[in-house]
């Protein structure tokens, strides 16, 4: 008895099911909702498939960190490799450090002096490609407008001659002609730093330029610098140059 009255509530739930299908598609004849319902369907999916990262959207990025932070993008792309490989690395003014993998992607954290210069995926296949030729890399607008943009940014740089104390913002481009050994003082607020006073120079002159705690590892001497956001301030007599919470100093090229 328990069996046929089973069978008989299964017979009549597909038989309700039917009707509400036959129901569903006869008013979809009228208003077409059967036909813009699977246009919806075919829509989501083609959206979802845009969504998905481009491989040209990485390289883009990655082209135009290699600009603004003056590092070559051969360099950077081996130093995303090495950090994939031993979990973090260094690269000139940047730290790289690999923070797992999710969906075949690598995950990358980037940071300058502590800040946070960006997170991003990168596909484990892009990785372990070769003979990649990285200047076809630079030629979207996006990069070519930063490369100008550091270009103007270069021209108005102030040489060491023109320095004077109180300017704001000083941009200069110098060579490292060398550094002191860092020195741990403590502030008024009971906080130690390291200091390194590195001597900069360019064809008009020379200046002392102080750098706090890891902008001190991040130049040697013979390195060409852009310096950015910078002030100029006098201690006991002497011209400096003072980085600040604002200022950035980078690594143009290196001696070999």
């Amino acid at each position: 008895m328990g069996k046929i009255f089973s069978s008989a509530i299964s017979l009549y739930t597909q038989h309700c099911i039917r009707i509400c299908w036959s129901e569903f598609f006869r008013k979809s004849r009228d208003c077409k909702c059967a036909t813009c319902f699977f246009r919806t369907v075919l829509a989501n999916k083609e959206n979802g498939k845009i969504r998905q990262k481009q491989p040209t959207a990485i390289i883009e990025h990655l082209a135009l960190l290699s600009v603004k932070h003056s590092i070559y993008l051969a360099e950077l792309f081996q130093s995303l490799c090495s950090a994939r490989v031993h979990g973090k690395t260094t690269c000139q003014t940047l730290k790289i450090e690999y923070r797992g993998s999710t969906k075949q992607e690598a995950i990358f954290l980037i940071t300058k002096e502590s800040a946070v210069v960006g997170q991003f995926r990168v596909a484990e296949e892009f990785l372990q490609r070769k003979n990649i030729p990285f200047d076809n890399w630079m030629a979207t607008d996006k990069v070519r407008r930063q490369v100008n943009k550091q270009k103007t940014q270069l021209s108005s740089s102030t040489l060491i001659q023109d320095l004077h104390h109180g300017m704001k913002k000083v941009n200069i481009e110098a060579k490292v002609l060398e550094t002191s050994t860092p020195t741990r003082v403590f502030t008024q607020y009971g906080n130690s730093a390291v200091i390194t006073n590195a001597l900069i120079g360019d064809e008009t002159g020379k200046v002392k330029l102080c750098l706090w705690n890891e902008q001190g590892e991040a130049v040697s001497a013979g390195d060409v610098v852009q310096i950015k956001n910078a002030s100029v301030s006098t201690y006991k007599g002497e011209t400096q140059l003072r980085l600040g919470k604002a200022g950035t100093v980078s690594v143009l090229s290196r001696t070999k």
